[in-house]
């Protein structure tokens, strides 16, 4: 060979192509067929798989047509078979159905890759639990703390590059980022609490006054709330939560508060008038904040004011304000009338 000449080794057309065709096999996402008995449910999966009339549509639907959506699930660590990161009600329904496999995308996705995915797949769902959110948003929270890599805090509102944790997932939910950090509170509610604020016989906001309290004063709670046969209003929560911060806090306290009458000398024909209009008031004031906080717009006009995203903070507070006068107006409604066990029904948050 000549001096100064490569040592070159060229590879065949077919090496060429075959080593560019398995980069692209690896990169590109195919459907499987897997057996049913080889999906496992996501560990800590906080979504309700409930076999309920939605349910028997789904089987219905998957018996005459199969599963049209592919599931997505990634391999376990132990390799025994995959776990399920969307796809759990067409599980559950494909076993009603008869079905022996499944049609499932297969993902290598690390812990809080999986969790994200898990939890933005099902929250496009129509009927949610608030139980359900809760504890969603919190694993999507501590999830993205995580991936961001920063030292835990018990602070939540935490900033992800330019936005705050909570923020940053109540724009991609329709939340606010306060109304998101008042559903991770319900996390904090033991299961019999959490249980009646799915049930609809505690409202949401006194749920997440009596969040602040211990263990041993939840369940005080609901004994207080079963011998006045009432439910607390969202002031009374807040009473009540007074009177833990303050050391104050004792079932006596507790019974005397939640057997008081929730009566107005406002007819009933009045009240409803007025909650009409703070719940106009609330979605208006939601309709502002979402539009500022995603970027659609660069000015909202709300009334007679020119709403910027400067006015978020301020839209916030307002926000607020008006979730509990809506509150407290639904528990005045509820309160005039019969009295019956655990009574308040609020409007759906």
């Amino acid at each position: 060979m000549p001096k100064g000449s490569l040592n070159v080794s060229l590879k065949g057309a077919d090496d060429i192509f075959s080593t560019e065709e398995s980069r692209q096999e690896q990169q590109r996402e195919q459907v499987q067929q897997i057996p049913i008995g080889e999906l496992h449910p996501f560990t800590n999966h906080p979504f309700k798989v409930v076999d309920d009339e939605a349910m028997t549509r789904t089987v219905e639907s998957i018996a005459q047509f199969g599963v049209l959506a592919p599931l997505i699930a990634r391999p376990r660590p132990d390799g025994d078979g995959y776990e399920i990161i969307s796809g759990h009600r067409r599980q559950f329904a494909a076993k009603m159905a008869g079905l022996e496999t499944l049609p499932v995308i297969v993902r290598n996705m690390d812990d809080d890759a999986a969790t994200i995915l898990m939890v933005d797949s099902n929250l496009q769902r129509e009927h949610i639990s608030p139980s359900e959110r809760a504890f969603a948003y919190k694993m999507k929270m501590d999830a993205m703390k995580r991936t961001a890599g920063r030292p835990s805090k018990e602070n939540s509102r935490q900033v992800v590059g330019n936005f705050e944790t909570a923020d940053l997932i109540g724009k991609e939910s329709g939340e606010s980022g306060r109304q998101v950090q008042r559903f991770i509170r319900l996390t904090n509610l033991i299961p019999e609490l959490l249980n009646m604020v799915d049930e609809k016989k505690v409202s949401f906001n006194p749920a997440v006054e009596l969040s602040y309290l211990s263990t041993e004063q939840q369940q005080e709670m609901i004994n207080a709330m079963d011998d006045t046969q009432n439910a607390p209003s969202f002031s009374q929560a807040k009473r009540i939560k007074k009177l833990a911060q303050e050391g104050n806090f004792t079932s006596e306290a507790v019974v005397d508060i939640m057997g008081e009458e929730k009566k107005s000398e406002l007819d009933t024909v009045t009240i409803k008038k007025r909650l009409e209009f703070h719940t106009q008031r609330l979605d208006d004031l939601y309709v502002a904040y979402h539009k500022l906080l995603s970027g659609g717009v660069k000015s909202y006009r709300l009334d007679d004011r020119e709403l910027t995203r400067l006015d978020l903070g301020k839209l916030s507070d307002e926000i607020k304000e008006a979730e509990e006068k809506v509150d407290e107006l639904t528990a005045l409604l509820n309160g005039q009338g019969a009295r019956k066990a655990f009574g308040v029904i609020p409007r759906d948050w």
